[in-house]
């Protein structure tokens, strides 16, 4: 019998986790909101029983006295044969207050205990962030400050395509003016090569295409930036393997997030595909 298949969802009240529960149905998992930590080694053994191969399970503060239970509960899930992911959504501060906003929830911890005082909603996102640091350390994070519904359903789908036991090369491009990925384990700056935006032929192209390849290939400090990107990946990739990483998230930003950053992207794509799974991401392109 194949192995059981888990993916367990955890992250920040309003970045997306019941979007990516979604996506995870769709893709065939049997899918449980909220389960409290203390059910998850009895749930999965049951879903064993009656023989299923992939589950999803999503996590959140409202289970925050439990939750330092799941790190020991998923090592000896995965010493018993069960393929676990974890995925941790994240999004910067503004954008959940924003969403809160919008949507007119109260946030979980926004109660200071059971009288009608309410804790600011920022105090409360913060704080959310103290109870779930020991979960976010342990799983690949996914930043949805900045994309759609549809781009953060694509996103985990492609995650859990990917081999548990080969790492995964994730490269992202991304503009700084909008802000720099959560998620980035390495974030690299290239605002300072040429730029094709000042090209009025280029200005509305994206460094996908050829006549802003050709512009950039053209300038040798740009070479020289993929060099030494590539050098630095390639010297530290076998010591993530040891640490036992999953997912690493390259992320390469310019100014706008479509000419420079896009094309190195592409590039590096290219050059680590061969050896390496590898996914990539146009944070501004995609959300066009």
């Amino acid at each position: 019998m194949a192995a059981l298949e888990m993916v367990l969802i955890t992250g920040m009240s309003g970045s997306g986790k019941s979007v990516a529960l979604h996506a995870l149905e769709d893709a065939g998992y049997y899918c449980v909101d909220n389960l409290p930590p203390e059910l998850l080694t009895p749930f999965v053994a049951l879903e064993q029983k009656h023989g299923a191969q992939k589950v999803a399970i999503a996590m959140d503060v409202r289970s925050a006295t439990s939750l330092p239970l799941v790190p020991q509960q998923l090592r000896q899930l995965r010493e018993s044969g069960v393929v676990v992911q974890s995925l941790f959504l994240d999004a910067n501060t503004e954008t959940l207050v924003r969403r809160f906003s919008e949507t007119r929830r109260l946030h979980p911890l926004s109660r200071i205990d059971a009288s009608d005082q309410h804790r600011a909603l920022v105090d409360a996102i913060e704080l959310e962030r103290e109870l779930l640091g020991e979960m976010r350390e342990q799983a690949h994070v996914l930043d949805t400050s900045m994309i759609r519904s549809s781009q953060l359903q694509g996103y985990v789908k492609s995650l859990i395509s990917s081999p548990i036991t080969q790492l995964t090369l994730v490269f992202e491009s991304f503009a700084f003016k909008r802000g720099v990925p959560l998620d980035a384990d390495y974030v690299f700056d290239v605002r300072m090569l040429p730029n094709p935006h000042y090209e009025s032929g280029l200005r509305l192209l994206t460094g996908r295409d050829q006549p802003v390849v050709d512009y950039l290939k053209g300038h040798s400090e740009v070479g020289e930036m993929f060099s030494h990107i590539e050098q630095f990946l390639k010297h530290w990739l076998g010591a993530l393997v040891r640490d036992h990483r999953s997912y690493v998230t390259v992320a390469i930003g310019c100014t706008g997030g479509q000419h420079r950053s896009v094309y190195l992207v592409e590039a590096l794509t290219a050059a680590f595909s061969p050896h390496w799974r590898t996914l990539k991401r146009h944070r501004e392109l995609d959300a066009g």
